[in-house]
């Protein structure tokens, strides 16, 4: 989706120029709670895969990593978009799927977020600039419905267990859900004055959580009832994450260039752990229960162990790393924005985290 600006000028002026995939040695290191020799150590690759990445998601059922890509900064319009098949060894691009247009007002469909329904073999993306939500086949990469009326939608999720597709509507202050089986809008969740970005949901108890970038915090929402718990966190919330037992609440502060950690019990923030200027994007592995944080303006990705409230590694990425996501198996994906391939490609960055130390 396209950067939200209303803070980061305080994180930095601009991005640095691009990193080697090694040892990184980044602006504000010195601000940052790394572990003496906190470099990667990490097995990584990474490939050119096309122009205009913007996030990914696994599909466990296909054995695919999908990709979102849309070339077009505002105000000026997009020019192409496009959902990507990449290969989750090999980092090759298989196929691309074009988008259709808006048949409102003929504009490109661009799409932004992503997520993958492998019990009914779909893909949900959110056309962030056309103010709606579309599904598409993954068997075909056919273009199945768009679900208008979601302003400026954000990020979207899939809650395969409930048949529930949640996503945020930064542009009015909304949380959406559609039944992801017949794509009918089930619930609309407003929180006045609420800019939600982020979005995560328990998968045990269906429990919804957007990061509210407006107000620096997090909006819970109650799968039962649909009441709102608002919660404190950074500044400048712009991802959110979970850990795995479902008791702590991550996001990934933009603001700040942090990573707050946040007890749900409790409603309070109990670390604030610095990884680097303009932290945007966060994902937890499931295995280990470390979270790894995409640091736009600091050019890495810091990977922080909770528990102890430090970045423990640090892996360099290209000069504008966008979004991160981590599959069950304990892989990480890490697209870029640096159009540093040798056509102008975007990267994608593929890393082994292991099972952590």
């Amino acid at each position: 989706m396209p950067l939200l600006h209303r803070r980061v000028h305080r994180a930095a002026a601009s991005a640095v120029a691009l990193a080697a995939v090694s040892t990184l040695t980044f602006a504000g290191a010195a601000d940052a709670a790394v572990d003496a020799g906190a470099t990667a150590r990490l097995p990584v690759s990474s490939a050119p895969l096309v122009q205009g990445l913007y996030q990914s998601a696994y599909s466990e059922r296909n054995d695919t990593l999908w990709a979102t890509a849309s070339v077009g900064q505002p105000p000026a319009p997009v020019t192409g978009s496009r959902l990507v098949r990449i290969d989750p060894d090999t980092l090759e691009v298989e196929a691309t799927y074009p988008v259709p247009l808006d048949t409102a007002d003929g504009t490109v469909e661009a799409v932004y977020g992503i997520d993958v329904d492998d019990e009914h073999n779909t893909l949900w993306v959110t056309n962030s600039r056309n103010d709606s939500v579309a599904v598409y086949s993954q068997a075909t990469g056919r273009h199945l419905a768009t679900l208008p009326g979601v302003a400026h939608a954000r990020e979207i999720v899939v809650d395969e267990k409930r048949d529930t597709v949640w996503t945020t509507a930064f542009g009015s202050g909304e949380i959406v859900a559609f039944d992801s089986r017949t794509f009918r809008e089930t619930d609309r969740v407003a929180v006045e004055g609420s800019g939600p970005t982020g979005l995560t949901v328990n998968e045990r108890t269906g429990a919804v959580y957007a990061s509210d970038f407006t107000h620096d915090r997090i909006i819970q929402v109650s799968p039962r009832t649909g009441a709102t718990r608002l919660i404190p966190t950074g500044d400048g919330p712009l991802s959110v994450a979970l850990s795995p037992n479902g008791r702590t609440v991550y996001t990934a502060d933009q603001g700040a260039g942090t990573m707050s950690v946040v007890d749900l019990r409790t409603g309070a923030v109990t670390a604030s752990v610095p990884t680097g200027a303009g932290a945007k994007s966060l994902a937890t592995d499931r295995r280990s229960g470390r979270v790894l944080v995409v640091d736009r303006l600091a050019p890495g990705v810091s990977v922080v162990d909770p528990r102890a409230g430090r970045v423990v590694e640090r892996v360099a990425t290209a000069a504008l790393p966008n979004h991160v996501q981590v599959t069950g198996d304990g892989v990480a994906y890490v697209l870029d924005k640096s159009a540093s391939g040798p056509a102008g490609e975007d990267l994608g960055m593929r890393i082994e985290l292991g099972r952590g130390r």
